[in-house]
């Protein structure tokens, strides 16, 4: 069974994973969400982020702007952190 991955190691993956997305307008959302929000943030946050940058760049975009709705299959938790960084971002 491996070991829990402790917590700086998961923020430090969570924050480069943020700051490299690929998409510009990504990188500043997620990347400024993080560095700002990584201290306050639980490990259930933190798995909710990690579950939310599993999606691609554009679509996740879309919905983060308010472009599109959120995807049929999307979580009531993503949705909640969804509505934050869209709140984060205006």
């Amino acid at each position: 069974m491996a070991e829990p991955i402790e917590r700086s190691i998961r923020l430090k993956r969570l924050k480069i994973r943020a700051w490299r997305r690929g998409m510009k307008e990504m990188d500043l959302i997620l990347g400024g969400y993080v560095d700002r929000h990584s201290e306050t943030l639980s490990d259930t946050d933190i798995g909710h982020l990690e579950t939310l940058m599993e999606r691609p760049d554009q679509s996740l975009f879309a919905w983060v702007s308010g472009a599109t709705p959120a995807p049929a299959d999307a979580s009531a938790d993503e949705k909640a952190l969804v509505e934050k960084l869209y709140a984060f971002r205006a």
